[in-house]
């Protein structure tokens, strides 16, 4: 990771993997949530929470609303489930649960990485707040994962902290 902004305050992440296979034990290692848990611990965040679920848009929901009510995180990553096949169902699972919606930083990592993987134009993801927590879907591979947090780290600090009224709008 090349990112020289590093997160100053620590804060706390949940890592939510969707993945049929994965939630059924057929695929044994999550290649996708390591990649965001080791990128994460690398900058300074301290993992919390970390479960696979199978693409449910009823047990994503769940999940996503009772991690950001519990406060304990204020970042939840999901991975997977963002695509246009019939079963991808986070950006619904996670829209029905947000106080307010982000496109900007969803909008971003598709404009960037489209540049790098042209069907990255293809990716349904999410981002918004529900309860003070961030909640980001990111792709289902291990490659989109990693170019989709090296675009929007550099920002992520800052975004964090004015979520949790530490920061205020910088003065241009």
């Amino acid at each position: 990771m090349s990112n020289t902004n590093k997160i100053k305050n620590e804060f706390q992440v949940g890592i939510l993997t969707i993945s049929d296979s994965g939630s059924k034990g057929e695929r044994p290692i999550d290649i996708s949530g390591d990649t965001i848990s080791k990128i994460c611990t690398s900058e300074g965040f301290v993992e919390i929470f970390r479960e696979i679920v199978a693409d449910d848009i009823t047990e994503i929901s769940n999940l996503l609303s009772k991690w950001s009510d519990s406060k304990k995180v204020n970042v939840i990553f999901t991975t997977g489930g963002t695509g246009i096949s019939p079963r991808d169902n986070t950006p619904e699972a996670t829209k029905s649960i947000l106080d307010i919606e982000i496109p900007g930083i969803s909008e971003f990592m598709r404009m960037k990485t489209s540049e790098i993987t042209p069907t990255a134009i293809l990716s349904r993801s999410v981002t918004g707040i529900r309860n003070d927590c961030l909640i980001i879907n990111l792709p289902g591979s291990p490659k989109g994962v990693q170019e989709c947090l090296d675009i929007i780290l550099p920002t992520l600090g800052h975004a964090l902290e004015m979520i949790k009224g530490q920061k205020t709008h910088k003065e241009q």
